[in-house]
């Protein structure tokens, strides 16, 4: 049998080993969860949302181990761990509140007696999820799909293997039944075969874009829905009328939380040329202040990339945008898993730090000579996940709005996730939502109900 292993990407040391799955404990956890189904959609979406009280309380308890295993396994700074494990908290709190509301039946008044929508569990979802918020990019599928009364299983990214059997272990302690989440240590080979399992209904990924057409190709193939969270290429747009002053940390966060490593991080800030050197001044200051080191100290603001393929592939970028015309204004030095803060200037179409996903610590900034132009460079792009702006001026930027693609358009803060709005992109960005109402209602039936008596 193979053997996955777990390593910290800041220490390069060995944390654990664990053995891969056969196919005959696959099967035998996929009929589980199909069983477990039979029961859990019975019971009553109450008793249900209750379970989330437990949840949360689970994670408070343990919340320094748990952010600590996430810092251990893939290099966050510890301090955004525990935010992350926070973040799962209020997420239980908003479904807890609110999945009787989003979850009830919708009546329409038709030439029935009584016609209405109900909002039925389809079965056993499968959830496909990456390293980088590895407790909250899981958590955000699990918690609105099982509430509304599907079991699930988890094929998650296998450097953070720890986290992802601990989350198992969370539903296990807050009262879920066995086999209402579990977690599946499989590789790559034997996810299209569990996707074909007719016990699979549908499909959640989040992931890069290649990842993200084959799994849609296979779930096609098989008639399975499928939601899709990947990549992203942010815009950053400054305006002349940004007020630097108040939002320098903001826009510093939007491209260095997380080292850098976020879907919906800035990764191309666009600026009017009238505000150009300033921005570029007070930018560079921030960046050169934040402090890179041990992502276990708490008063790390930069810690390693989660891996050092990673690492290479940010470097790679890099040297091929550089060799187009691109200036290192500040930073590019790499050193296994390290990566520093990198501001290169001169970006423009055609360079990879303009066309692709960069994960990790680079910002690319574009000079743009007015505010037409800063939002024709945003919109040059294949990803459609979100794209800020800051200025003065709201109601005109809100003119913008139906101009940008994406699926979200954030003035004068950075794009977040937010479990009462709805998350997701459009086009090489995925298709699909998450959080909120529409993100409950993805994976359950929308049923059509006419009554005549």
């Amino acid at each position: 049998m193979s053997i996955i292993e777990t390593t910290n990407p800041y220490t390069n040391n060995k944390i654990k080993s664990y053995t891969k799955f056969s196919s005959e404990k696959v099967n035998s956890m996929l009929k589980t969860a199909e069983n477990t189904f039979k029961d859990w959609k019975l019971i009553s979406l109450k008793d249900r949302a209750k379970l989330l009280d437990n949840v949360a309380d689970v994670l408070h308890q343990n919340i320094e181990s748990y952010s600590q295993l996430i810092t251990d396994e893939m290099g966050k700074p510890i301090s955004e761990s525990k935010a992350e494990i926070e973040k799962c908290i209020i997420l239980c709190d908003f479904y807890r509140k609110n999945a009787d509301l989003l979850l009830s039946d919708d009546l329409i008044e038709t030439e029935a007696q009584e016609s209405f929508i109900s909002y039925d569990p389809l079965g056993v979802i499968l959830a496909i999820m990456p390293w980088n918020y590895p407790f909250w990019q899981v958590m955000r599928f699990a918690i609105p799909t099982l509430t509304s009364g599907n079991t699930a299983l988890l094929k998650h990214a296998s450097n953070v293997t720890g986290c992802s059997l601990i989350i198992q272990d969370i539903f296990e302690k807050s009262g879920y039944p066995k086999g209402c989440f579990q977690t599946l240590l499989v590789d790559h080979d034997q996810i299209e075969k569990i996707i074909e399992d007719d016990t699979i209904k549908a499909i959640s990924l989040t992931g890069s874009e290649k990842a993200g057409r084959k799994i849609a190709e296979i779930a096609g193939k098989n008639l399975k829905k499928a939601v899709l969270e990947l990549g992203g290429n942010n815009a950053c747009i400054i305006l002349e009328d940004a007020n630097l002053d108040k939002y320098m940390d903001t826009i510093v966060k939007s491209r260095m939380q997380n080292t850098g490593q976020s879907c919906i991080a800035a990764k191309r800030f666009i600026v009017v040329e009238s505000i150009y050197d300033k921005f570029l001044e007070r930018f560079t200051s921030k960046i050169k202040d934040l402090k890179s080191g041990d992502p276990s100290n708490k008063d790390t603001d930069i810690g390693v990339l989660a891996r050092e393929d990673l690492s290479d592939t940010l470097e790679k970028q890099v040297e091929k945008s550089i060799k187009k015309g691109a200036y290192v204004h500040f930073g590019n030095v790499k050193k296994q898993t390290y990566y520093q803060p990198t501001i290169l200037t001169n970006v423009k179409p055609g360079m990879p730090v303009f066309d692709e996903e960069t994960f990790g610590p680079v910002a690319s900034i574009i000079k743009v000579k007015n505010k037409q132009e800063a939002y024709e460079m945003a919109s040059d792009s294949k990803f459609g996940l979100g794209t800020m702006i800051f200025t003065k001026d709201i109601e005109d930027a809100k003119k913008h709005i139906s101009n940008i693609e994406d699926g979200s358009f954030f003035i004068n803060e950075l794009v977040k996730s937010d479990p009462r709005l709805p998350f997701g992109g459009t086009k090489a960005s995925g298709y699909g939502r998450e959080l909120s109402k529409e993100g409950i209602l993805e994976f359950v039936n929308k049923k059509t109900i006419y009554i005549n008596k």
